[in-house]
C-alpha cells in the first residue's frame, strides 16, 4: 500500500511539474514578449505625446506690438496662450490699454479666455491675463492672482517704462 501511494504522489509530482514546465515554455518567453512590446509600446506613445506637445508648444507664434513697435515675447506653454493664439489666428487681436498703478497697462480683450490664476510676483516684461479677460503688460513690478501669459525678452526695464508709462497704449498680437 505504501508503495502505491509513493507511486502515486511521483506521479502526481511528475505531472504537476511536467505542466508547470510546460506553462512556463509556452507563456514565459511569450508573456516576457508582450511586457516588453507593452513597456516600449508605452514608452513609444510616452515619447510621441511629448513630441506633439513640443510641436504644439512651437506652433504657438505669436508676435505682439505695442504702439507698432514689435516686442520679442517668450510665450507660456498653457491653456492661456493656447487660446489667445487661436483668437489670434482668426485676425488681429487689438487690445487699447490704460496705465493702472503706475507700473502696468491694463485693456480688455473683449472675450473670457481659460485661466489658471496663482499668486505671481510679476518683473518688467511680463504678460499676464488678469481675471480671464484682461491683457496687463509691466513695466514694474506687482503681486498678485494672474494667470502668466509670456514675458517681452528684448527690452529693458527703462525700455519698457518709456513703451508704457504714457496713459493710453495700443497693443496688437498677429498670428505668425
Amino acid at each position: 500500500m505504501k508503495k502505491i501511494l509513493i507511486i502515486m504522489l511521483v506521479i502526481v509530482l511528475s505531472l504537476i511539474s511536467a505542466a508547470c514546465a510546460d506553462k512556463e515554455e509556452m507563456q514565459g518567453p511569450g508573456v516576457q514578449e508582450e511586457t516588453q512590446q507593452s513597456e516600449t509600446g508605452d514608452a513609444d506613445t510616452a515619447e510621441e505625446q511629448k513630441a506633439d506637445d513640443e510641436e504644439e508648444s512651437r506652433m504657438i507664434e505669436m508676435t505682439l506690438k505695442i504702439n507698432d513697435e514689435e516686442v520679442n515675447v517668450k510665450w507660456e506653454d498653457n491653456e492661456s496662450v493656447r487660446a489667445l493664439a487661436d483668437l489670434a489666428a482668426k485676425g488681429p487681436v487689438t487690445i487699447d490699454t490704460s496705465l493702472y498703478g503706475g507700473f502696468e497697462q491694463v485693456g480688455g480683450l473683449g472675450i473670457t479666455l481659460p485661466s489658471n490664476d496663482i499668486n505671481t510676483t510679476t518683473e518688467p516684461g511680463d504678460i499676464v491675463l488678469y481675471s480671464g479677460s484682461n491683457i496687463v503688460v509691466f513695466f514694474g513690478t506687482n503681486n498678485w492672482a494672474y494667470t502668466r501669459l509670456g514675458h517681452i525678452e528684448d527690452k529693458s526695464r527703462e525700455e519698457l517704462r518709456d513703451m508704457l508709462e504714457n496713459n493710453n497704449t495700443v497693443m496688437t498680437i498677429v498670428s505668425d
